[in-house]
C-alpha cells in the first residue's frame, strides 16, 4: 500500500475547489504534420484502415509506469489493429513535449497537465484529446529527517527543469508550507537521477514515481515518503495526451485509432496483471518484483488509468484553479476546461469499443 504521511501536508498544502464547467470543443483549422501515412486524414472504413505512422513524445528520459500504457498498446498489438505504427521519443519532460507538439515535430504529446495549460494561456493552439492517467502517481520522497514540509525550507530539492511537472509538484508544496522557490535551492536532474541523487544526499527531496518510491524505499531507511500527492489531492489532473487544434482538424480519424488503442490497453491492464507486469517492467528498466508492487498500488488501489475518457470537465477546472492559486499558471489568461479539451476523438473511441464502467 502506498504510505501515508498526510498529517505533515494538511498544515502546509490547502486545496483549491473551483465550480465545474462542462462542454468539449473542436476545432477546424489545418496544417501539415510529421504524420505520414497513404492519405494524411488516414481515413478508414469497416474492414480497411489506412496504414498511419505517427510521433509521440514521452516526459521522462526513461519511459514511467504512468506512460506505459503505450508500452502495452506496442506489445498487445492495439496499435496495429488500429493500423498505426507509433513512434515514441523519451524527452527529458512535459516542457519539451508541448513545445514539440506545437512546434509540429510530434504528432502527440504525452504530458502533465501543466505544460499543456501554460501554453494555452500563452495563445499556444493546444488541446487536450485524452489522458493516460488521470490521477496523480508521484509521491515527494525527502530525508527522514524533514517531517514537514516547512522544514524544507533552505534545504536542496530534486527538479526537471522550472514548470515541468515535478517542479510544480514542489512549488506546490512549498507555496502550501507559506514559502517561495527563494527559501530553497532548486538542483535540476533527470527523473531517472533522482534515486541516486537521494541516495547521496546531494538532493533532500525528489518528486518520484510509484516504482522509484518502491525501489529507494526499500531496505533505506534514511528516505521517507513526506507527500503522497494522490491522497493530498485527489483532484487534480495529471497526464494529457496534447495535439495542436491544426493537426487534430487534419487527423480526426488517426487521433480517434490512437485512443481507441489505448483505451484498449487500459482496460486490458486491469485484468491481465501477468500479462502486463513484464511489458511495463521491461519499457521501465525495473525488475518485476517493483513493478508487480507498483501494479498493486496503481492499478488495484488507486485505479490511475481511465478506462473511459478520463476528461472529467469538473477535475480538469479544479487543477487550473489549482495552478492559479499556487503560481503555477505562468502567463496569459488561464484557458477554461471547454477550450482546453476536444472530447471528440475519446467519444468516438468509446463509441467503437462500447461504455465500461469507471474504475476510478
Amino acid at each position: 500500500m502506498r504510505r501515508r504521511y498526510m498529517s505533515a501536508y494538511a498544515a502546509g498544502l490547502v486545496l483549491v475547489v473551483a465550480a465545474a464547467s462542462a462542454c468539449s470543443s473542436s476545432s477546424s483549422a489545418s496544417s501539415s504534420s510529421p504524420v505520414s501515412a497513404a492519405g494524411a486524414s488516414g481515413s478508414s472504413s469497416a474492414g480497411a484502415l489506412t496504414p498511419a505512422t505517427i510521433t509521440l513524445g514521452l516526459p521522462t528520459n526513461v519511459t514511467s509506469f504512468a506512460n506505459s500504457d503505450v508500452a502495452v498498446a506496442q506489445a498487445e498489438g492495439f496499435f496495429a489493429k488500429e493500423g498505426l505504427t507509433v513512434h515514441v521519443e523519451n524527452l527529458s519532460s512535459g516542457v519539451p513535449v508541448t513545445q514539440g507538439v506545437v512546434g509540429g515535430s510530434l504528432d502527440i504529446g504525452a504530458s502533465s497537465v501543466d505544460p499543456v495549460v501554460n501554453a494555452a494561456a500563452q495563445g499556444a493552439p493546444v488541446q487536450i484529446i485524452g489522458s493516460y492517467t488521470n490521477k496523480l502517481t508521484v509521491d515527494l520522497v525527502t530525508d527522514s529527517s524533514i517531517g514537514t514540509p516547512a522544514q524544507l525550507r533552505g534545504k536542496r530539492l530534486g527538479i526537471q527543469q522550472v514548470n515541468a511537472f515535478r517542479e510544480v509538484m514542489t512549488r506546490m508544496v512549498i507555496e502550501g508550507a507559506g514559502m517561495t522557490t527563494s527559501d530553497v535551492t532548486y538542483v535540476p536532474g533527470s527523473a531517472s537521477g533522482y534515486i541516486s541523487a537521494l541516495k547521496e544526499g546531494t538532493i533532500q527531496s525528489g518528486v518520484l514515481q510509484e516504482e522509484q518510491v518502491l525501489k529507494i524505499l526499500h531496505g533505506d531507511s534514511k528516505l521517507h515518503v513526506l507527500v503522497n500527492y494522490s491522497q493530498a489531492d485527489p483532484n487534480y489532473f495529471y497526464g494529457a495526451y496534447e495535439v495542436t487544434k491544426s493537426w487534430l482538424a487534419s487527423h480526426q480519424d488517426i487521433a480517434e485509432r490512437f485512443l481507441t488503442a489505448i483505451t484498449e490497453a487500459h482496460r486490458f491492464m486491469y485484468t491481465h496483471k501477468v500479462a502486463v507486469v513484464p511489458i511495463v517492467a521491461k519499457s521501465t528498466g525495473y525488475p518485476a518484483s517493483v513493478t508487480s508492487k507498483a501494479y498493486d498500488v496503481l492499478l488495484t488501489q488507486e485505479h490511475v488509468f481511465p478506462v473511459d475518457s478520463g476528461l472529467d470537465a469538473a477535475t480538469i477546472t479544479d487543477t487550473i484553479a489549482t495552478m492559479q492559486k499556487y503560481k503555477i499558471l505562468t502567463g496569459g489568461t488561464a484557458p477554461t476546461e471547454s477550450s482546453l479539451v476536444d472530447s471528440g476523438p475519446i467519444n468516438a473511441a468509446l463509441a467503437k469499443l462500447g461504455t465500461q464502467a469507471s474504475s476510478s
